[in-house]
């Protein structure tokens, strides 16, 4: 079951969404591969 989801970045941009799993309040790192999408580098 999905329930609602915040995104934030230290720059000040807010992306919401779905989120999964354990709803709680949770920091991380967020990562950007572009090495299996065909983008060139």
């Amino acid at each position: 079951m999905s329930f609602p989801a915040i995104l934030a970045l230290e720059d000040g941009s807010i992306f919401y969404g779905e989120g999964f799993g354990e709803e709680k309040i949770d920091v991380g790192e967020l990562v950007f591969n572009t090495s299996m999408t065909g983008y060139q580098e």
